[in-house]
């Protein structure tokens, strides 16, 4: 069942200051505008979409700090960022989550370590030396291998692969189909018969705390030392990242990025849909990459809050330079 949470506690829990604090409605549930009815909690950013929400059925609506006076009758909190409040809102409605219970059919090894609170989903395998800890919930069919270790306060979603030896923070996310620790794509090629044998694939993975991984996502394990993605980093549908790769802190990655093994990506950098990134290759701390931007091995993009764009990934007012100056001698070409 949904949580629910007076306007005043809420404000409390959210740091707001409330205008027109003399209503203290129930709210119940996070809404667009739009859709919003009794109950619900809205926000706006600007003047229209404050007028529109006060015009709306919603309980309350989170506006910014410097939002003029509300005209209407309804309940304002009054916070520096709307829609992260909202956000945070979302995540105190949620309520708790449904009682732990191990589902007849899940397989759990005698070796593993199971908190009392742990909740294990039907068909799912646990394996021997893994450990699970304190309100985690593994989803039904999902593959936990020997030696792995989940934190507290974990969701892995139905159909979840996770290979032996890999280590999983505290509030770590990881939704269905994901594989993690799989081998790298590493292999030793004889020059004389031309046959590949495949390098040690026998390092691990580390997720630390309140990374959240996306669906069909694939993170390998390390070579011979580790890959490891570092905390509140978040990662999108489809995915690949290749071993011995170290992901940075709060790092955002679209879905469809191609990460090869051995590259950096530096804390609080944002890599759009579709970038490529070739092996050995480092994005610094802040950096931005476009949508379909290829990195080239052994690459360094750096400069906080610089956008990089195209292939080769250029700054991207030079690289809109060189487009133009390009379209204009084909158009020159094209006269003659």
């Amino acid at each position: 069942m949904p949580a629910t949470i007076t306007l005043s506690q809420l404000a409390v829990n959210l740091g707001a200051e409330v205008d027109r604090g003399l209503a203290d409605p129930v709210i119940t549930r996070v809404s667009s505008i739009s859709a919003a009815g009794p109950g619900c909690l809205v926000f706006a950013e600007e003047e229209v979409s404050f007028a529109a929400a006060l015009a709306s059925s919603a309980a309350a609506v989170l506006v910014p700090s410097q939002v003029g006076v509300s005209k209407g009758s309804k309940p304002v909190l009054r916070v520096p960022q709307p829609r992260l409040a909202f956000a945070r809102a979302a995540v105190l409605l949620r309520g708790a989550p449904p009682s732990p219970s191990i589902h007849a059919t899940a397989v759990v090894a005698p070796g593993a370590q199971i908190a009392g609170d742990v909740s294990i989903g039907p068909h799912a395998v646990i394996e021997e030396g893994a450990s699970i800890g304190a309100a985690t919930t593994i989803g039904g069919g999902a593959v936990i291998g020997a030696g792995v270790s989940i934190g507290s306060n974990c969701r892995i979603y139905p159909k979840v692969v996770i290979y032996s030896g890999v280590t999983l923070g505290d509030r770590v996310v990881i939704h269905a189909g994901a594989v993690l620790g799989a081998d790298g794509f590493g292999y030793v090629r004889d020059r004389v018969t031309g046959e590949y044998t495949q390098f040690p694939q026998q390092g691990t993975l580390v997720i630390e705390d309140d990374v959240e991984v996306g669906a069909n996502t694939t993170i390998d394990r390390g070579a011979l030392e580790e890959t490891r993605i570092a905390r509140g980093t978040k990662l999108d549908n489809l995915i690949h990242i290749g071993h011995n790769c170290n992901i940075g802190r709060d790092v955002v990655i679209a879905a469809q990025t191609g990460i090869s093994g051995s590259s950096t990506v530096g804390d609080g950098a944002i890599l759009g849909g579709q970038v490529g990134m070739g092996d050995h290759a480092l994005i610094g701390p802040g950096v931005i990459v476009g949508g379909q931007g290829g990195i080239l091995p052994k690459k360094k993009l750096l400069g906080p809050g610089i956008v990089f764009w195209g292939t080769p990934a250029k700054p991207v007012r030079q690289y809109l330079k060189e487009l133009a100056t390009l379209a204009r001698l084909t158009s020159r070409t094209g006269e003659k």
